[in-house]
């Protein structure tokens, strides 16, 4: 990421590009696993958009498939610690 320094001395980073819109090639699919895995925590989270960079359309998308695949039990719904 790239950090820019404005007069006052604050810092802020420059704005994510969602890679579906960047790479057409990438296909959202509840099956994929592997790449369902980027956008959730190691909790169990959905990332939010604002951290993953996608734009709202693919962030619905992503957020609808993660639930199908929680649902038929490709990705955990939280993760098993104990205290």
């Amino acid at each position: 990421m790239v950090y820019k320094r404005n007069v006052k001395g604050r810092t802020f980073a420059r704005r994510k590009i969602c890679r579906f819109c960047a790479d057409s090639t990438i296909k959202i699919d509840y099956k994929d696993h592997q790449t369902l895995r980027l956008f959730i925590s190691e909790r169990g989270k959905i990332i939010p958009r604002r951290i993953s960079g996608n734009c709202a359309r693919h962030q619905r998308k992503v957020t609808r498939a993660i639930k199908r695949a929680r649902n038929i039990a490709l990705l955990p719904f939280t993760t098993t610690t104990t205290r």
